[in-house]
């Protein structure tokens, strides 16, 4: 086993994770296996119970997990199905460590930050590359920014860690800022050599430095940071701002050949040279599709471009696959609720309400289903998304005045979407909802079925408390609402469409979870699909 960990210098947001995920698939299109690993320094144990507005969206892997976004880039841009075992937090770390105490697992020691929490990180390490023994090669992020308290064990326990396996079998990446100062018109490497001395000063030289940058590296700059950061010339690699997708991160990367910098490193030198047509051909059909559809996303953090993170990515890999560019609009769902759905809408090609928790903006959600089901515009709702056209059916089409959530309102009159069963009780909100992947049965000649290519079972990823109440299901159905899924095990409602539409579909789990550049989501791909015609009409 190979090992790549990628530590990040100066501020925070500088493209770590997709740094760190091109680099797999470059080394996965040279013939090698890849593993991606996260580490985040914050004491919370998963990003479960954290508001968007702090962290973006949760991602959720097969197993449950509820892990940070950056799981997602590595899902999307490498072949690795990760697990709980991939995403690892100082709270889960220190949890660990004091259940450990308390069991008298240390046998009467004292406890103590080394080696007892360092030894918990390096565990992380070796339990993956032991339930992982294909793997070529295991990339890590560290989260956060070196120099920061919180993050001072992680970079110990990798220190450690490279003496234990070798240095030869380890390879150190820092990302770093090349700040452009406008008013002296120059690009500054100051920043990039204090990071890089402060990493040094906790033990770890860096082989390969990332310098992002608004511009092109020059030889001057890639010179003095070689030179004050001890590292070959080479081995200072420009990751520039990139036009158009974040897709393009790649093929950027390996401008400067920083795939064959890190085979050469780990002594992988003997594999080929990436081939990377598929994915270029990928990127092009972004860059220069020759459809435009545009589709509304209306939610309650649409001003946050990360909280549905993995919902415009996978917009972006079904409208590759019909060379179309989705231009997404972003609706605050509290604005409908204000001016109407009409007015803030206006004349769009889909409209798409994501998944959320909360009742801020749900009755302009609910009117911007009503508006796409009255005027035939394609809808596709996910999570909350697929409650709210039940609800929204309910109310407008079934007669039953009052219909809600009891998420939203305890005391529903008809409360058509209600709490899981299971659901009853619990008071502790992390880790506990119905999370990961689950079987379901699709139903033969529905508009589920066909886009999934009439396959008979399927198995998506879910993040849900509340769910579609089964005491309204025949008078939904009576109404003309079709059930085109349910779960395998419980019968819970997991799609609803309306056969009478160009496309009005509801699922209760979260298909962005599975789309990939080249291989979109089969609900994304029948969206869009359905965007594409009704703009040509």
């Amino acid at each position: 086993m190979k090992y790549i960990f990628v530590t990040g210098g100066v501020v925070s947001s500088l493209g770590k994770g997709l740094a760190a995920a091109s680099i797999g698939t470059l080394l996965e299109h040279r013939g090698l296996t890849t593993l991606m690993q996260k580490f985040d320094p914050y004491l919370n144990v998963d990003p479960g119970t954290m508001s968007p507005y702090q962290h973006g969206e949760v991602y959720v892997l097969d197993d449950g997990a509820e892990t940070d976004l950056d799981l997602g880039h590595y899902e999307r841009f490498t072949s690795g199905v990760l697990s709980r075992m991939n995403n690892l937090t100082s709270g889960q770390v220190f949890d660990t460590v004091i259940k450990k105490e308390r069991r008298g697992e240390f046998l009467g020691k004292t406890v103590q930050f080394i080696p007892h929490v360092t030894d918990e990180i390096k565990l992380r390490m070796h339990q993956v590359t032991e339930n992982n023994p294909e793997t070529d090669v295991l990339i890590t992020e560290i989260g956060g920014t070196v120099g920061d308290m919180e993050g001072l064990l992680f970079i110990e326990a990798l220190r450690q860690f490279a003496l234990e396996v070798g240095k030869e079998n380890v390879c150190f990446i820092h990302v770093t800022l090349l700040p452009y100062i406008k008013a002296a018109g120059e690009v500054k490497t100051k920043p990039t050599q204090q990071s890089v001395a402060k990493l040094r000063e906790l033990g770890i030289q860096p082989d390969i430095i990332i310098c992002r940058t608004e511009a092109d590296l020059d030889e001057d700059n890639r010179k003095k940071i070689a030179m004050f950061c001890n590292v070959e010339r080479k081995n200072v690699v420009a990751f520039r701002d990139v036009a158009h997708t974040i897709y393009e991160c790649p093929l950027d990367l390996r401008r400067d050949k920083i795939d064959r910098l890190v085979v050469d490193k780990l002594g992988l030198g003997h594999t080929p040279s990436p081939a990377l047509e598929d994915w270029e051909r990928f990127v092009q059909r972004v860059i220069h599709p020759k459809h435009k559809v545009t589709i509304a996303v209306a939610g309650k953090y649409i001003e946050l471009q990360d909280a549905y993170k993995s919902i415009y990515e996978s917009l972006i890999h079904a409208g590759a696959h019909h060379d179309t560019k989705v231009h997404i609009v972003r609706v605050e769902a509290e604005a409908i609720e204000d001016h109407g759905a009409k007015s803030v809408i206006g004349d769009v090609d889909g409209i798409l309400v994501p998944g959320g928790f909360g009742d801020r903006g749900i009755e302009g959600k609910i009117q911007a289903a009503r508006y796409a089901r009255e005027n035939k515009i394609p809808y596709f709702g996910i999570c909350l998304g697929m409650q709210i056209a039940t609800i929204e059916y309910a109310r407008n089409v079934c007669g039953l005045k009052g219909a809600n959530s009891t998420e939203f309102n305890k005391g529903a009159k008809y409360p058509v979407i209600c709490l899981q069963e299971e659901q009853k009780g619990i008071e502790d909100m992390g880790a506990t909802m119905r999370l990961g992947s689950c079987e379901s049965i699709l139903f033969t000649g529905t508009k589920a079925a066909d886009l999934y290519g009439n396959i008979e079972r399927i198995h998506e990823r879910h993040r849900h408390r509340y769910e579609f109440n089964s005491d309204y299901q025949e008078r939904l159905q009576d109404a003309g609402l079709v059930i085109s899924s349910v779960s395998a095990e419980a019968g819970l409602v997991e799609i609803i469409e309306l056969p009478e539409h160009p496309f009005y579909l509801g699922a209760q789990f979260h298909p962005e979870f599975q789309s990939k550049p080249n291989h979109p989501h089969p609900l994304f791909a029948g969206f869009v699909a359905a965007a594409l015609e009704h703009s040509q009409k």
